[in-house]
């Protein structure tokens, strides 16, 4: 098959895309996808660490733009 997409793939996509839109809430997300704790909280976990990566990424892309001023 490859490295298409799988339903399982796909799933654990929305979920995260979830985590990231609504914010990093596990409360949140085991309601919407009827999730576990421990499952809602690496979900939320994961979405904090990607924002938080893309928020520090952002900072650095700012601040070489106003190195370059």
């Amino acid at each position: 098959m490859g490295d298409g997409a799988t339903l399982e793939r796909l799933r654990v996509d929305r979920q995260l895309e979830e985590a990231m839109v609504h914010g990093p809430d596990p409360l949140h997300l085991a309601e919407v996808f009827r999730l576990d704790e421990k499952t809602a909280m690496r979900y939320a976990d994961s979405a904090r660490r990607l924002l938080e990566t893309s928020a520090e990424s952002w900072n650095v892309v700012a601040a070489s733009t106003d190195d370059q001023r």
